[in-house]
């Protein structure tokens, strides 16, 4: 059992292994996951009398979120849940994942893409992944298109204001429009002396 991301073998970060835990917290920095090790029966029950407790940092790889982002994946998750992450890259004490959630049977939904979709986030560089590597560019390529898709339904971050919206704030945000202002309210106050 990982309770520490120092201590996940190299090798898995290398080979994206992909890892099954129980989420306990959402924060800024990330997920806040316990590792759910593989289990043989006999050998588990014993096992857990001698395993430490601890949580790893798991971010979303590729994702910058918004802090409705965060919002979104508070409401969307439930404590306890069991989540799959896979493993590409490790910066300090935090590790890049994909992280999916099975939704139904068969179903599985990827959360770094969701957000994107939502637009309650951008898309960032995947840390971890070599820059020029062609599993880099399958996920990045991936996430794009999911961010393409908020862009084009103007949908989270990517919401456009509207026609009156846009005039209003041109309006307000005119100069001649706030030298009036600031007149007005000095003559209010000369008046009221």
């Amino acid at each position: 059992k990982f309770t520490s991301a120092l201590d996940i073998p190299v090798e898995f970060v290398e080979k994206n292994v992909k890892l099954r835990g129980k989420l306990h917290h959402i924060t800024e920095k990330g997920l806040e996951v316990e590792h759910i090790p593989i289990s043989i029966p006999f050998i588990t029950s014993i096992q857990r009398k001698w395993q430490s407790k601890g949580l790893l940092l798991v971010r979303l790889a590729g994702v910058e979120l918004a802090p409705s982002g965060t919002a979104w994946l508070q409401q969307e998750l439930k404590p306890k849940q069991t989540i799959w992450f896979q493993l590409l890259g490790r910066e300090d004490l935090a590790l890049e994942c994909l992280v999916l959630v099975n939704k139904g049977r068969f179903l599985s939904m990827c959360l770094n893409e969701e957000i994107l979709r939502q637009g309650l986030g951008r898309t960032a560089r995947i840390e971890g992944l070599h820059h020029d590597s062609r599993m880099y560019w399958k996920i990045h390529k991936r996430l794009l298109r999911a961010e393409l898709k908020a862009l084009k339904k103007n949908k989270g971050i990517w919401k456009e204001e509207s026609y009156s919206e846009r005039i209003r704030d041109r309006i307000s945000n005119n100069k001649f429009v706030q030298t009036l202002k600031q007149f007005v309210s000095w003559l209010r106050s000369s008046i009221q002396r």
